[in-house]
């Protein structure tokens, strides 16, 4: 049951005019985009988050006087405009609709909503978009509520931006369409009533700052761009020539001609399966060289249907693909890793040099065939040491790396020993609890694989097939992580889940000795770079003494900072004493030579600490050792 105190709701009118809900959705504009801003999922990026919430508040306008949303939603009587309103119950209810829909997954099986979609808003080239940055206790909060299903998050938001009581809340949820309303408010209340952090300016969409994009990359797209435009006049003028010059559809064959590549691509004769032992000779240790393993290896009728259902997936067939993975059919013949029987489902594992591509189907037909992808290209020997062979009730199986010689699970929290994996004759693995879709955390299990020469490598599930590495120590030296490296950052990682992650790189990059001899503070940069090139998501955390778990402090998207080409980091955080003083502390890596408060307080060396009015909002910025300048992160 929530704390807040909250009026009774009265009966709605049956129906709300066109003009009454235009009106409360000018009069209360910021605070519904506010709404749809929290309850849309944080995996979509603060940038496309900001933009998402402003075009679906401006879509939430009902199309005629009379409207199905009106009935089903209680008015509240209340002093302040928006309450005992059924024009703003109708916008907000038509709000928190779209914004569920917005975050749910892009099925074949079902026709796609139109808020699943990016916006269509005007954006500004060059330039990304995203709200202030708040202190720690917002930046805590805005990660708990990231591991929420979205329907608990919108049932948060109800009861703490809209301080509707449990009741109401459940009726607002079964208007948008939420199957179970129960189970959404119970999951709820796993995350503290802190409900004036909403208010906060780290979730106001409507006050915004901007940063330019990766400019090095926007300068490489020009140039493509020039080129293509340049190529495009020059087929243009082919395409023109008079007399006997080329058809419109210039030296291509006819639509009914089939490609003898295509066709290859098709047959499961044409298959490239490598050798048990090939590995060894190879110089290669990727992906290349994995040999064809599984009973079902033989089966050319299973094989035959997943590279049909690759080339054409039916309107039944699941399909996903990592962030930056091509969906589309394979440009030749390609590699079999695997074919065989997985828990209740045949399960065939193909390798095209680029992508990593499984299908599934059950045992007993091919209704529910699932058809995943994800891009791999460039993988080395610890990038390419396992793959999701099957899910199922929360737990995972891997297929190892024919050079893995031994496998076991690890939980980076409780830094317990590590626990063997059983793996069968094909190197797959017996099944185990994956953090990927875990609504808590209380552990975070990793996979530990070790080589033939004896090196153990950590990896985690992040809900796509090939798990990401971890790494740990300085950016341009990086070494293999320990749970030791992770034990107070692992649940930070949930931040990275479903972004096509290659490899997430911990690094505590300073230690801050606290004032009043409060001890020893750490502080983390953790960052998570994926296949794709862009993406990466950067975390700074801070980790008080006598604390298990660090704190993310501030967070960035697409920045080289805390990498190997640009390692300086700085980030600062508002930390209150034993004694009761509040303190302003700042902590850069090595590069940074002094950090300056907005006060005008200077502090040589790369920490600051700073007395600070509770309350008071202050900045940091640094001087690195080669003169240039250095902001925090946000």
């Amino acid at each position: 049951m929530s704390s807040h105190v909250q009026s009774s709701p009265q009966d709605a009118p049956g129906i709300v005019d066109v003009e009454q809900a235009e009106a409360a959705l000018v009069e209360h504009y910021p605070r519904l985009v506010r709404l749809a801003y929290l309850v849309l999922p944080p995996s979509l990026g603060r940038n496309r988050r900001v933009l998402t919430a402003h075009s679906l508040t401006q879509r939430a306008l009902p199309r005629s006087r009379t409207s199905e949303d009106e009935a089903a939603v209680p008015a509240q009587r209340g002093k302040d405009g928006r309450q005992g309103n059924p024009g703003y119950a109708c916008v907000r209810l038509r709000v928190v609709r779209t914004a569920l829909e917005a975050g749910l997954p892009l099925r074949w099986t079902a026709l796609p909503k139109r808020s699943q979609f990016p916006p269509l808003l005007l954006q500004v080239r060059g330039l990304r978009l995203f709200p202030r940055s708040g202190g720690a206790d917002e930046l805590a909060l805005d990660q708990r509520l990231s591991t929420l299903s979205g329907a608990a998050r919108a049932a948060y938001l109800l009861r703490g931006l809209e301080r509707l009581e449990d009741g109401d809340v459940r009726k607002v949820l079964d208007a948008a369409g939420v199957d179970d309303p129960g189970a959404a408010l119970a999951e709820a209340d796993g995350v503290e009533a802190r409900y004036e952090l909403l208010a906060s300016p780290e979730f106001d969409p409507c006050s915004l700052q901007a940063r330019p994009t990766d400019l090095m990359r926007r300068r490489q797209h020009m140039k493509a761009a020039g080129v293509a435009v340049a190529a495009a006049l020059v087929c243009g003028a082919l395409l023109g020539l008079p007399g006997d010059g080329w058809a419109p559809d210039g030296a291509a064959a006819p639509p009914y001609a089939k490609n003898p590549a295509g066709q290859a691509a098709l047959h499961p004769g044409k298959l490239t399966l490598i050798g048990a032992t090939e590995w060894k000779r190879s110089a290669r240790t990727d992906f290349s060289v994995w040999p064809a393993r599984g009973e079902l290896t033989d089966d050319k009728a299973l094989l035959r249907r997943a590279l049909a259902v690759w080339a054409r997936p039916g309107e039944s067939v699941q399909v996903s693909a990592t962030p930056g993975t091509a969906a589309g059919a394979p440009p030749g013949p390609a590699q079999l890793l695997f074919a065989g029987e997985v828990d209740s489902a045949r399960v065939v594992l193909l390798y095209d040099g680029l992508r990593i591509v499984r299908y599934a189907e059950p045992k007993d037909g091919t209704s529910g065939a699932v058809l995943d992808f994800a891009r791999v290209d460039g993988a080395d020997s610890a990038e390419a040491g396992a793959v999701i062979a099957n899910r199922t009730d929360g737990n995972v199986r891997y297929l190892t790396a024919p050079w893995v010689k031994g496998a076991a699970v690890r939980d980076l929290i409780k830094r317990s020993a590590a626990t063997t994996l059983k793996r069968d004759k094909s190197g797959v693995t017996e099944p185990f609890a994956s953090p990927a879709q875990a609504s808590s955390c209380t552990s975070w299990n990793a996979l530990q694989l070790r080589d033939n020469s004896g090196t153990d490598r950590l990896a985690t599930d992040l809900g796509e097939l090939v798990p990401a590495h971890l790494t740990a120590g300085r950016p341009q030296a990086p070494r293999e992580a320990t749970a030791a490296d992770w034990s107070a950052t692992a649940c930070s990682l949930s931040a990275a889940r479903s972004n096509g992650v290659r490899t997430v790189h911990a690094w505590a990059y300073a230690r801050q000795a606290l004032p009043e001899g409060n001890g020893l503070a750490q502080w983390v940069c953790t960052r998570a770079d994926t296949w794709r090139g862009g993406g990466s998501r950067l975390l700074a955390q801070f980790r008080a003494p006598g604390t298990a778990a660090a704190s993310v402090v501030a967070k960035a998207e697409d920045t080289p900072a805390c990498g190997g080409r640009e390692p300086a980091v700085l980030a600062g955080v508002r930390w209150k004493s034993r004694g009761g003083t509040w303190y302003l502390l700042g902590a850069g890596s090595k590069e940074v030579a002094s950090v300056t408060a907005s006060d005008g307080t200077k502090a040589p060396g790369n920490t600051l600490a700073a007395p600070l009015g509770r309350g008071a909002q202050a900045g940091l910025s640094g001087r690195l050792t080669d003169g240039g300048k250095i902001s925090t992160l946000g």
